[in-house]
């Protein structure tokens, strides 16, 4: 279902991007790409909708006001998916920004495609 390769296609359409990584489109696979923490990894839509509510299920003020001794990693892993992340508290954030970002760009243009279609019809 995921493979990580080592770098990006030129097939593949950028959807979203900041710093810290990437989220790409390839509509030839039907699949997603994402560029982040130093590996690629393909997500079906399916998987990717399940990465962004564990990423988004996150709640960063919880885990910066947590007073116990507990480490700062939290451990992602979504089932179905073969990959799973480890991230610390500054890449939670910048994961967060990354999958808000992309799927802002996808409701955007899904809001184009019906205003250029309703238009024209």
């Amino acid at each position: 279902m995921q493979n990580s390769t080592t770098e990006i296609s030129t097939l593949w359409a950028e959807v979203f991007s900041t710093k810290e990584g990437s989220v790409h489109q390839c509509d030839s696979e039907n699949c997603w790409y994402i560029d982040f923490g130093g590996k690629i990894s393909r997500f079906d839509y399916r998987c990717l909708l399940k990465l962004k509510k564990a990423i988004y299920a996150m709640n960063v003020d919880d885990i910066l006001l947590n007073s116990n001794k507990a480490s700062d990693l939290e451990i992602v892993f979504i089932c179905a998916c073969d990959h799973f992340y480890i991230l610390n508290i500054m890449e939670i954030i910048a994961f967060q920004e990354l999958l808000e970002g992309t799927f802002v760009m996808l409701s955007l243009n899904h809001i184009l495609h019906d205003c250029l279609y309703r238009i024209s019809a």
